[in-house]
C-alpha cells in the first residue's frame, strides 16, 4: 500500500523537481495555458494555486514568498498585478487540467493546464513582442 506517500517524484532529484516547478509555474503564469504530461500537470496545479492565493493577499511578505519560488521578477509582477486581482472573489479552483490524448513518441498521457478565466491573447504574447522588438532592432 502507498498510503500518504506524498507526491510524485517524476524520476527526478529534489533540486531538479524544484527547478521544474519554478520553470513550469513561470510559463503557466506567462502564457496562462501550457501543454505538458498529465502527471506533471496534476502536480503543478497545487503549486500554482498556492501562488495565486499569495497574490490575492498582495502584501510584501506574500510577494517575497512568491519571488522565492519563481525564477523571474516579471512572473511575480504579472502574478500580483493581473492574476491576483482577477481571482480576488474566487474561493479556489483557479486552474483546470484537461486531458489531451497521448504523445506520439512514447505514448505519454498529455494534458493542457490553464487558468479558469484565462486571457486567450496572453498565450504567445511575450514571444510575439520579443520577435517584433528584434525585427525593429534589425531594421535599424
Amino acid at each position: 500500500m502507498r498510503h500518504a506517500r506524498g507526491y510524485r517524484r517524476l524520476n527526478r532529484t529534489h533540486e531538479h523537481r524544484k527547478a521544474l516547478w519554478a520553470n513550469m509555474a513561470g510559463s503557466l503564469i506567462e502564457h496562462e495555458q501550457i501543454k505538458t504530461t498529465l502527471p506533471k500537470a496534476k502536480e503543478l496545479r497545487p503549486i500554482v494555486e498556492k501562488l495565486i492565493t499569495l497574490a490575492k493577499r498582495g502584501d510584501l511578505h506574500a510577494r517575497r514568498q512568491a519571488a522565492s519560488q519563481l525564477k523571474q521578477d516579471q512572473y511575480v509582477a504579472k502574478l500580483f498585478d493581473i492574476l491576483g486581482p482577477r481571482y480576488k472573489d474566487r474561493q479556489g479552483g483557479y486552474i483546470r487540467v484537461l486531458k489531451a490524448g497521448f504523445r506520439y513518441g512514447d505514448m505519454a498521457p498529455m494534458a493542457i493546464i490553464e487558468f479558469v478565466d484565462r486571457d486567450p491573447a496572453a498565450k504567445g504574447a511575450g514571444d510575439k513582442a520579443r520577435l517584433e522588438a528584434q525585427e525593429a532592432a534589425d531594421a535599424e
